[in-house]
């Protein structure tokens, strides 16, 4: 392997049912400042059947190029598909760098595009960078049950591929006026490449809100002492016009769905307002929420980690802290 033969930053546009997934436009955010240190193009990968629309949303959010694949059995994902057509585009074109969502969809995919191009992945990563000196991807992970974080590089092996935890990085602002080469073809891939066929999706409703989206979260851990808290919470959080959240304790505990979870093993957030209850702050929940805009913290212990990142440190029980603070707001309101 030639290292010099291989340039430039991709990013892995994920889509489902065709609508764009937030986690690309996030990755071309960052895909964009990695492209500038190196001094290459930003390319996105897209994959699926009439998303001429989709492709031009890409252009809007920051890619200098669009590599599109288009073909019906690109529609739905499927592991055997996309792996096929993503493996002979880097083969063929030879990026440097390839991003993809730590989802469900890029943590089956890319292990499986690592191992059929021979090099190496670092999985679920939190902070992307560049050595300006050897210009290889530093790439940031929690490590030993995210009691540290560790830098990894991939000095011998090229692509170097990162799965990156969704809400992690900001994507750019939207710039309809911006033009770009969209280079559409119809993939090389015959029903005889896809092992599982997909006859129908079928979608759970759920009312759940995407805690990644909200700009207040009102966020619970074990010192709520029981599923009740919640209850206390969420007026807290409807006032606010935000959500609740809770830690992984509470979700082994039962007490809250886990698509309301926030840390390592959750959903990472970056909300104006964290308001963090009963939480002592372990450092896989702090993975999760320390980039909030304003946290505030209440807890009983003064001493709790949680206190320590805090903007604001409330020492008491939430129990009787929390409606007041209701109290005050709708007396301000």
């Amino acid at each position: 392997m030639n290292i010099a033969d291989y340039k430039g930053v991709w990013v892995f546009a994920e889509q489902r049912d065709g609508e764009l997934q937030k986690v690309a436009l996030e990755l071309l955010g960052k895909g964009k400042d990695l492209a500038g240190k190196l001094g290459v193009e930003l390319t996105a990968v897209l994959l699926g059947s009439d998303m001429d629309n989709a492709a031009k949303e890409l252009v809007a959010y920051g890619a200098d190029k669009v590599i599109y694949a288009d073909s019906p059995l690109l529609r739905h994902y499927t592991t055997d598909a996309y792996a096929k057509v993503i493996c002979e585009l880097i083969n063929d074109r030879k990026p440097e760098v390839f991003l993809i969502g730590a989802t469900y969809i890029g943590r089956d995919l890319g292990p499986r595009i690592a191992a059929r191009l021979r090099t190496g992945l670092t999985a679920d990563c939190t902070g992307l960078d560049v050595d300006m000196e050897s210009k290889n991807l530093l790439m940031t992970r929690p490590a030993f049950g995210g009691n540290l974080m560790a830098t990894i590089e991939c000095a011998d092996h090229r692509p170097q591929m990162s799965t990156v935890r969704p809400g992690v990085f900001e994507k750019l602002g939207k710039d309809d006026s911006r033009t770009a080469d969209i280079d559409k073809f119809k993939a090389d891939v015959s029903s005889s490449d896809v092992k599982i066929k997909i006859d129908q999706v079928i979608k759970v409703a759920k009312n759940v809100m995407d805690i990644g989206e909200a700009d207040v979260i009102v966020s619970g851990g074990r010192g709520l002492g029981s599923q009740e808290g919640f209850k206390v919470l969420k007026e807290l959080a409807d006032l606010l016009g935000g959500t609740i959240a809770g830690s992984r304790a509470t979700v082994d505990n039962g007490w809250i769905d886990k698509a309301y979870q926030v840390g390592q093993t959750g959903k990472t957030v970056r909300p104006k307002m964290y308001i963090a209850c009963g939480i002592s702050g372990a450092i896989q929940h702090l993975a999760g929420m320390q980039d909030s805009d304003f946290i505030v913290a209440i807890n009983k212990d003064e001493s709790a980690a949680i206190m320590k990142v805090a903007d604001l440190a409330l020492v008491g029980d939430y129990r009787k802290i929390v409606p007041e603070m209701v109290s005050q707001i709708k007396a301000m309101k």
